[in-house]
């Protein structure tokens, strides 16, 4: 059922932790730690576009999905290649984001999965074939998606956050740390040869728990999924495990399955410098499948 025993470990402490959430907040509020200005932080690139948007096109579909602290605009550069390409595109804005860390704190993962469940509906309402996908948490979303609709077309993955690259310890630390810490902050990389990234400046810690359960729930569904599947991993992604994958591939029932690895790009892959080989890929592999 696990993949390590450090991944038991791990799920092993979010039901301790769940326990001590209910205790919490008659135990103790260290406010010092996370001062109020801290949790009203700006986006970072407030000026970007990322609401919910819907790009009428044909009759094939694709649902993207952002990742945890992000917005839509994380996914609007690949939306607007693919409507170019004939194609009708919907992306929500997840509950908790574009907003502020505390409210995304006051989410559960389960609040994510439905604005999916009702932004697939109203896209199946206006296209006959749908393709799902997402980046980080955005593709694990996608899969849980596509688990239950066994009619999606095909799924597309952008570094999928199947696992963290954080360390056992990093990861104990911040479980536990949940029900008192509001957030850590977040080394957000300023590199000009990417697009720009939209999304909260710190990562709140109780929605991080909420993905750790998420990619626990998502691994025990993966043998329910027999779509095409493509994943697009990057090199220098230093924020999930470069074996989430694998992970996926070994999981799955696909028959159709591809996996391409950018040699130059770090975890956002689908805003980095090989985006235009990315939304390649992606459009070719769309095409093979509706062709």
């Amino acid at each position: 059922m696990y993949q390590d025993k450090t991944q038991k470990a791990t799920f092993d402490l979010l039901n301790k932790v769940n326990d001590k959430n209910k205790m919490s907040q008659k135990i103790i509020k260290l406010e010092s730690l996370e001062s109020a200005n801290t949790m009203d932080l700006p986006l970072v690139n407030p000026e970007l576009e990322g609401t919910s948007f819907f790009l009428e096109g044909g009759d094939v579909g694709v649902l993207l999905l952002h990742g945890l602290t992000a917005t839509t605009a994380e996914v609007r550069p690949l939306a607007k290649r693919l409507h170019n390409a004939g194609f009708t595109v919907s992306s929500p804005l997840l509950p908790g984001h574009g907003t502020t860390p505390e409210n995304l704190n006051q989410t559960h993962r389960t609040e994510w999965t439905a604005a999916c469940e009702k932004a697939y509906l109203e896209l199946k309402k206006k296209c006959s074939q749908i393709f799902v996908g997402g980046e980080s948490a955005g593709g694990l979303l996608a899969l849980h998606l596509a688990s239950e609709h066994p009619e999606i077309k095909g799924i597309l993955l952008f570094a999928p956050a199947m696992r963290l690259a954080s360390s056992f310890l990093y990861t104990f630390f911040w479980v536990l740390a949940s029900p008192f810490v509001l957030s850590i902050q977040k080394n957000v990389e300023d590199n000009k040869d990417c697009m720009a990234w939209q999304g909260y400046k710190v990562n709140p810690l109780k929605a991080g728990v909420q993905l750790l359960k998420l990619q626990r729930e998502t691994q025990l569904r993966l043998c329910r999924i027999y779509q095409p599947i493509l994943i697009i991993q990057a090199n220098l992604d230093k924020t999930v495990d470069l074996k989430s994958g694998d992970m996926i591939l070994q999981g799955v029932q696909s028959a159709v399955r591809e996996s391409h690895w950018m040699e130059k790009s770090r975890h956002v892959v689908i805003l980095d410098k090989e985006f235009q080989e990315v939304a390649e890929i992606t459009l070719k592999f769309i095409e093979k499948l509706i062709h």
